[in-house]
């Protein structure tokens, strides 16, 4: 039997499956970082009864944006169009997390207000880059945060949050992974402060811990979660003790009864999947060790790997991404083990429905070959 289309608790929340949408950055906001219409369909052709999708990365402060065409919740003016995706996540049965981020050096000015630097933990050198008005550009290099600015970093988090529960979600998940605000504090080639936020593995997860706190003061433990990215690479970053950094953070976590604690695989690389990293969930098998709460794996999962990585026990639902992208109706094909369509990638970032809301679902396609051999036979 299918361990994928089993039901599973998630905190107060009761699911028909563990196939999870993945946070995706898409890049298709409206002037303003509002969401629109098209993210609305978007996300409801993702929908299935039963299901959990997680919304893409969302701006939790005005210098906390990375691309353009990202959508934010740091202005009440973004939580209209949030409401139009939650209600049609809704309409269709699932429910649906916001994911809040701060991009912090991973930024360019000119996504900055007024044009000034990125923020993060130390003046480092580093590369990676952010999408502009003139495309894919270099990270402009970022200042430090000074200690007295770091409660404001936190309370836009808990503001963020608050605009979350106006915009219907039903929980929030706190991006700690992919070489971002929480990741570069965490991680030592990133961090290299002397002060209460530097240096000790508490020390630079104590803006993640804050965070959280800060959060669940809005929606309670059990519907806020973190993402982590054990052994993460992207945008330059690196730590000495990777496996030592994250289960610390994994067992600080744990004492918080979060809703659940989403891990990346290490042979993803970015957005791009990397199988000389390591082709094995080991994320997941090192954290549940430290992590005795729900756990959802994400990074190149396919249908049988996903089945492998619930029957260990190593974790409890998995996240899918670019087969997600292509697939609308994804759980539906994995069930029936039914061919996929295949993604194309330069669609990814920005631009129409292109790419994002025109892939067929698999009954669509089948009606479609029918009707067209029916016309063929009577031609």
């Amino acid at each position: 039997m299918s361990k994928l289309f089993t039901s599973v608790k998630v905190g107060p929340y009761e699911f028909a499956h563990r196939v999870v949408l993945a946070p995706l950055t898409r890049m298709r906001a409206e002037d303003g970082a509002r969401p629109g219409r098209l993210m609305a369909e978007y996300y409801a052709q993702r929908t299935s009864p039963g299901a959990l999708l997680i919304g893409e990365a969302t701006i939790a402060a005005a210098n906390g944006n990375g691309y353009l065409g990202a959508p934010g919740l740091y202005d009440d003016s973004q939580i209209a169009g949030w409401r139009e995706v939650t209600d049609a996540v809704h309409a269709k049965g699932g429910r649906i997390f916001l994911q809040l981020y701060h991009a912090g050096r991973q930024s360019n000015a000119q996504l900055q207000p007024d044009g000034g630097q990125p923020v993060g933990p130390s003046e480092v050198l580093h590369g990676g880059v952010a999408y502009t008005e003139a495309g894919w550009v270099p990270n402009t290099p970022n200042r430090a945060l000074q200690i007295d600015e770091i409660a404001a970093i936190v309370e836009s988090f808990r503001t963020a949050a608050e605009r979350g529960v106006k915009a219907g979600f039903d929980g929030v998940e706190l991006h700690g992974a992919n070489g971002y605000l929480f990741d570069q504090f965490l991680q030592d080639g990133s961090n290299q402060r002397t002060d209460a936020y530097g240096g000790s593995f508490d020390n630079r997860a104590r803006l993640l811990m804050e965070a959280t706190r800060a959060v669940i003061s809005v929606w309670g433990s059990d519907k806020v979660a973190v993402r982590l990215g054990p052994s993460g690479s992207w945008g330059d970053m690196s730590d000495r003790d990777p496996v030592g950094l994250f289960t610390h953070v994994a067992e600080q976590l744990a004492k918080l009864d979060l809703a659940y604690l989403h891990l990346i695989e290490p042979r993803i690389a970015g957005n791009v999947e990397d199988e000389s990293r390591n082709p094995d969930p080991v994320a997941a098998r090192t954290i549940r060790k430290h992590y005795p709460g729900t756990i959802i794996a994400a990074g190149g999962f396919k249908g049988d790997s996903a089945e492998a990585v619930l029957a260990a026990g190593d974790a409890d639902l998995v996240a899918f991404g670019r087969d997600f992208i292509a697939n609308p109706d994804l759980p539906e094909r994995l069930r029936l083990k039914l061919p996929l369509n295949p993604y194309d990638r330069p669609t990814f970032f920005g631009g129409t429905e292109v790419g994002y809301t025109d892939y067929p679902f698999y009954r669509e396609e089948a009606e479609a070959e029918a009707d067209a051999g029916a016309e063929a036979l009577a031609a």
